[in-house]
């Protein structure tokens, strides 16, 4: 799994293309843990296929959110009501423990709740979208059959891809070939 779209509520649309990410509870946990929604000492015993259709739902409605705000149209209203009403939870609580060599360590404080993880990324969606200065680095990446969107928060705002090592290298590669043929059938 990757982690470089900027945003946890990205990093979360990012799970589906280009396949699912989030087929089944232990992948889920793995996202939960990868994007540091949950410490990773976390047992996450209760994940299952209601909290995997809960994320994938989530997932839907802010993918649909962003892309309607990069083609600079109308949120879709169900999406937006549905991402608020998520924002809207309680969040999980965090405590400061020490661990076994005396140092703090984050955990989650009453258990963990997909309600709770969810308003979490419900909420960095509706911080992302009513963020004007946010908004203004949303990009889609241009990598051919890429749908990554990322925020460009590069020097000069000029960042094409979602990743210079995947989706940029892939180009530079395509472009070295393109040159080479054409200079091989003059």
């Amino acid at each position: 799994m990757r982690f470089d779209s900027g945003r946890v509520c990205l990093d979360l649309v990012a799970t589906f293309a280009p396949h699912e990410g989030i087929r089944d509870g232990d992948e889920l946990r793995l996202w939960l843990a990868g994007a540091g929604l949950v410490p990773d000492r976390t047992p996450l015993a209760r994940v299952g296929p209601d909290w995997v259709a809960a994320f994938r739902a989530l997932r839907a409605d802010v993918e649909v959110l962003v892309r309607a705000e990069l083609d600079g149209t109308d949120p879709d209203e169900p999406a937006l009501a549905r991402v608020n009403a998520l924002a809207a939870g309680p969040p999980p609580g965090l405590c400061a423990v020490r661990d076994q060599e005396g140092h703090l360590v984050r955990e989650l404080c009453g258990g963990v709740e997909c309600g709770a993880l969810l308003a979490a990324v419900a909420r960095d969606a509706v911080e992302l979208l009513t963020d004007p200065g946010e908004r203004a680095l949303l990009r889609a990446c241009e990598g051919d059959g890429c749908t990554r969107v990322y925020l460009d928060t590069s020097r000069g705002h000029r960042r094409r891809w979602c990743s210079s090592e995947l989706c940029g290298n892939r180009e530079r590669v395509a472009r070295h070939r393109r040159r080479a043929l054409a200079a091989g059938s003059v």
